[in-house]
């Protein structure tokens, strides 16, 4: 019963880290990487579809991002999507392709967004802890329900937190290396 809802709980906390990686992918560095836009919100017949479903992104500078739309008609409801988003760039549209040129990051910019990175860092700490009290708690069920016993429950709760230790370490790991992206200059 202890092994299912430690194999449970881990893989919850490991989709928590991915979560939060696809989340820092779509902050900007000081390179150009289709994360950047992929899942972007465009309109698309009044549904917000995601840009990469919508065009091809590619990266043929390092500071420039080429979006190709599948269907010529949607450049402007992209080029309207791309300005009414938070990423601060304006598209370049030649009728064909729509070009994003990423400026240098100013020092204080790239503060701001490592403000940012330690916020959504924060988030996941308290998810993965939010998953740990849950766990927990079904436990105390299963030991009140005499479906585990008392040893077991100490094994679980002190299985628990190696997990919850590893997993802050991996979130802290991919922050560190999130920020240090930013940071480069």
């Amino acid at each position: 019963m202890i092994k299912e809802t430690m194999a449970e709980t881990e893989h919850r906390m490991k989709s928590t880290i991915q979560s939060l990686e696809d989340d820092l992918s779509a902050i900007r560095t000081g390179r150009a990487s289709p994360a950047l836009v992929e899942h972007l919100p465009v309109d698309y017949y009044g549904a917000p579809t995601p840009l990469m479903q919508l065009a091809s992104i590619s990266v043929p500078e390092p500071r420039v991002l080429m979006i190709r739309p599948f269907d010529p008609s949607t450049m402007k409801t992209i080029e309207k999507a791309i300005l009414a988003s938070e990423l601060g760039l304006t598209p370049n549209n030649d009728g064909k392709v729509i070009r994003l040129n990423l400026p240098v990051l100013t020092e204080q910019r790239r503060k701001d967004l490592v403000k940012v990175v330690h916020a959504r860092l924060e988030e996941a700490r308290v998810s993965a802890r939010n998953i740990r009290r849950d766990v927990l708690k079904d436990l105390r069920d299963f030991e009140k329900e005499k479906m585990i016993s008392e040893d077991e429950l100490k094994n679980g709760e002190e299985e628990m937190q190696k997990l919850i230790d590893k997993i802050i370490q991996n979130i802290d790991a991919v922050g560190v290396k999130k920020e240090k992206e930013i940071m480069e200059v």
